[in-house]
């Protein structure tokens, strides 16, 4: 059982955290009109991206160790509680449909488990335990990267995957909304895109859950650039599993080969519907056993297929 004096610990932990902070010329918000509260909310949610902008060093270090983790087999996981937990499943979900990625190459933990998604669970996120638990349930290894996501930077879940992820050998990077956390100390990247003060006083759903889903899309897509998951700005390696994304591979080969459309089908027909497939078919002037061994051998970079095809 928690004591008077823990509490007041903590109290006097959470007095520091710039996110934490009370401002006190929006004590009587809710006095103003529904326009002028979404004005004033639009106007803070402005100043994100220049936060973002402060750590891009940092991320862009971190991408690059992670790409490099990943070509050699690794994964990326993302540990966090609350927002931030759900921010690293909902992005690692999205890997799939957009990158084709195995459903098990980009994992979200989430403290209290998947029913924590839309219901909180007391008390999970007060757990490092916890956290090396879900770790060792995925059968963490020194090829994966963990990224302990925390607006605070001091919820012990997320400190406990970046501690214990670290002590294991994998990479580690702590994302976190307040300078000088716990959680950027304890990682090999530490990134804290400080963005002050919430609209309502330490709602981090708010300007912090925006700065970290910006943060969470750059080390994904950049990440999946880097491992050639991309041709130029197209996802040469979407998933084609409804119609519109089979409308979509159609578009892709289109932009990237300028074919007429009767090509384009046959081409996808000869590579049992593989977008980069019939993309190297058409531009390397191949047939589609010969794109997959070049792919293959070019380790999925349709760049370097495509050079490896057109040389004598």
């Amino acid at each position: 059982m928690t004591s008077t004096a823990d509490y007041a610990q903590l109290r006097a932990q959470l007095d520091t955290l710039t996110t934490e902070a009370f401002r006190p010329e929006l004590a009587e918000i809710d006095r103003r009109s529904t326009l002028e509260i979404a004005r004033t909310m639009n106007d803070e949610d402005t100043t994100v991206p220049a936060a973002v902008a402060e750590r891009l060093p940092q991320i862009a270090a971190a991408i690059d160790g992670t790409a490099a983790r990943m070509a050699d087999g690794g994964r990326l996981i993302y540990a966090g509680a609350g927002t931030a937990g759900r921010l690293g499943v909902l992005d690692a979900s999205e890997c799939p449909p957009t990158f084709n990625t195995d459903p098990g190459e980009v994992l979200g933990l989430i403290a209290g488990g998947p029913s924590a998604m839309v219901t909180a669970v007391e008390g999970a996120e007060d757990s490092k335990e916890l956290a090396a638990a879900d770790l060792a349930a995925i059968g963490l290894t020194d090829r994966d990267t963990v990224v302990g996501i925390s607006a605070s930077g001091r919820t012990p879940y997320a400190i406990g995957a970046v501690e214990h992820a670290r002590a294991q050998g994998a990479l580690t990077i702590g994302l976190s909304c307040n300078a000088g956390s716990a959680l950027a100390a304890a990682a090999d990247h530490g990134i804290e895109v400080v963005v002050g003060p919430e609209l309502l006083t330490g709602s981090t759903r708010l300007k912090a859950g925006t700065a970290q889903k910006l943060v969470l899309n750059m080390l994904s897509t950049i990440t999946m650039i880097r491992l050639g998951k991309t041709y130029g700005n197209l996802m040469v390696d979407v998933r084609a599993s409804n119609e519109k994304l089979r409308a979509r591979s159609r578009r892709i080969v289109a932009l990237a080969t300028g074919a007429p459309d009767h090509e384009i089908e046959a081409a996808l027909a000869a590579t049992d519907g593989e977008v980069k497939n019939a993309i190297l078919t058409l531009l390397g002037e191949v047939d589609g056993p010969a794109a997959a061994r070049l792919l293959a051998d070019s380790h999925g970079h349709l760049r370097a297929a495509l050079q490896a095809a057109r040389t004598p």
